[in-house]
C-alpha cells in the first residue's frame, strides 16, 4: 500500500494546512476525521467513486452486509415491516446507503408497504450509483441534504455510526489529554500531538498504564438531535461496536480507531490521507442514552446474529442454494459477523419490543 505524497499539495492537504494554521497548529483529531472523510471535493467520501464492494479489484476498500448477502435485507424487512405497522407509517428513511444494495432489498422485500424511501447522503458518487440500482424503485426514492425536522419514518443505519468523527483520548502517566494532528515540517508530515485535556471516557479506566479510547460526541449528537425530531416510527441502527462497560475494557488500551483501503485495514489515519475510510467502533451505550435524553426508549440491543435469527433469516433460507446459504452464515456466526456487529432499536412513545430482540436481547448491559 503507497502512502499518499503529500508532496503534491493536494486539496486536502492544503485544506488541512490551512486548518492547522488558524488552530495554532494543532488540530483535534475529530476536526482531522471530519476533513480527511467529508471535506467537499477533497474528503475520502468527495473522491472515492465506489469506496463499497465485495473485491478491491472492483476499486472497493471495504464491503457491508447487504454485499456480503442479499438476506440481510430480506430478513431485517421483516422487523421493518413490524414496525411500520406498529407505528402506523408507510415511510422509510436510511442514512447513508451505501451503493443502495440495502434500499433495493428493502423495496423488493416490502412493496406496497413502503409509500416513500428518503435516502440521507453526502457522497455525491455513491447518490449516482444508489440512483441507478433503484431505477425499478425510482418513484418512491428521494435524497435529501440533510435530517427533516419531523420525521414519521422508520429509520435504518447500517455502518453510518462508526463513520462519524470521534475525539481521541490519551492517559500518560495518569494524566488525562487529547490526541490532536499537527504537521512536522522536518519529516513533511503528519504527526501525533497530545495536549492536556479536561476531557474523560465516560466511566474510569481502572488501573495506571497508558490508555487511548474514544469518545463519540458526534454521533451521541446526531442520536439526540434524532430523538428530536422523530414524531412517529422507530430507528434501527446495525453497526461493530460494545456497550460501554466492554468498550472501555481495561485491556483495550489502544481504542478501536481503524482505517480501510483496498480491503485491508491499518490502525494509521495519518497516512494516505483521503483515500482510506475512517472508522471507530460504536459506543453503543452512548448512542441509547443520547436517544433516551431526547425523548426516546430503547426497543432493543443484541447482536447482530441474534437479531437476524429473530428476524426469520433461518426461514429466509430454506430454499437458497448451498453458496447462498455459506454466505448468509458470515452474517450470523460468531467469528465473523455475528457478534461484533450488534443491532440497536429506538423509538418515540410507550416502547414495544420489535421482533428481532425477543430472543437475546442485551438492552441491560447498555
Amino acid at each position: 500500500m503507497n502512502e499518499q505524497p503529500v508532496s503534491l499539495a493536494t486539496e486536502l492537504h492544503r485544506l488541512l494546512q490551512a486548518r492547522l494554521q488558524a488552530q495554532a497548529g494543532w488540530l483535534p483529531f475529530d476536526r482531522f476525521m471530519a476533513l480527511a472523510l467529508y471535506a467537499p471535493g477533497a474528503g475520502y467520501y468527495s473522491v472515492r467513486s465506489r469506496p463499497i464492494g465485495r473485491m478491491p479489484s472492483g476499486g472497493s476498500d471495504f464491503v457491508t452486509a447487504p454485499l456480503v448477502s442479499p438476506f440481510f435485507g430480506m430478513a431485517l424487512a421483516r422487523s421493518v415491516q413490524q414496525a411500520l405497522q406498529h407505528t402506523g407509517t408507510s415511510q422509510v428513511m436510511e442514512f447513508g446507503a451505501g451503493d443502495g444494495s440495502l434500499a433495493l432489498q428493502l423495496l423488493d422485500s416490502l412493496g406496497d408497504s413502503i409509500v416513500c424511501y428518503d435516502i440521507v447522503e453526502v457522497s455525491a458518487h455513491l447518490r449516482e450509483q444508489q440512483a441507478d440500482k433503484l431505477k425499478v424503485h425510482a418513484h418512491k426514492v428521494q435524497w435529501l441534504d440533510a435530517l427533516p425536522e419531523q420525521i414519521h419514518a422508520v429509520v435504518v443505519g447500517n455502518e453510518v455510526l462508526d463513520a462519524m468523527p470521534v475525539k481521541l483520548l490519551h492517559r500518560i502517566k495518569q494524566v488525562w489529554h487529547e490526541r490532536g494532528v499537527a504537521w512536522d515540517a522536518s519529516q513533511n508530515r503528519y504527526v501525533w500531538q497530545d495536549r492536556p485535556s479536561e476531557l474523560r471516557p465516560p466511566c474510569e479506566i481502572e488501573g495506571a498504564h497508558d490508555y487511548l479510547c474514544e469518545i463519540h460526541p458526534q454521533a451521541a449528537a446526531f442520536m439526540h438531535t434524532l430523538g428530536e425530531r422523530l414524531h412517529k416510527g422507530a430507528a434501527f441502527f446495525m453497526d461493530y461496536g460494545f456497550h460501554e462497560h466492554e468498550y472501555y475494557h481495561v485491556q483495550r488500551h489502544m481504542g478501536t480507531l481503524m482505517c480501510h483501503q483496498d480491503h485491508r485495514s491499518d490502525a494509521d489515519p495519518l497516512t494516505n490521507i483521503g483515500r482510506k475510510d475512517i472508522t471507530a467502533h460504536v459506543n453503543f451505550t452512548a448512542m441509547a442514552l443520547a436517544a433516551q435524553d431526547a425523548g426516546l426508549s430503547c426497543l432493543g440491543y443484541t447482536s447482530q446474529g441474534h437479531f437476524l435469527i429473530n428476524s426469520g433469516l433461518l426461514t429466509l433460507l430454506e430454499n437458497a442454494s448451498m453458496a447462498e446459504r455459506q454466505q448468509a452464515q458470515l452474517l450470523i456466526q460468531d467469528h465473523e459477523m455475528g457478534e461484533l456487529f450488534k443491532v440497536l432499536a429506538v423509538g418515540p412513545g410507550e416502547p414495544w419490543e420489535p421482533v428481532g430482540f425477543v430472543q437475546g436481547d442485551r438492552s441491560h448491559r447498555l
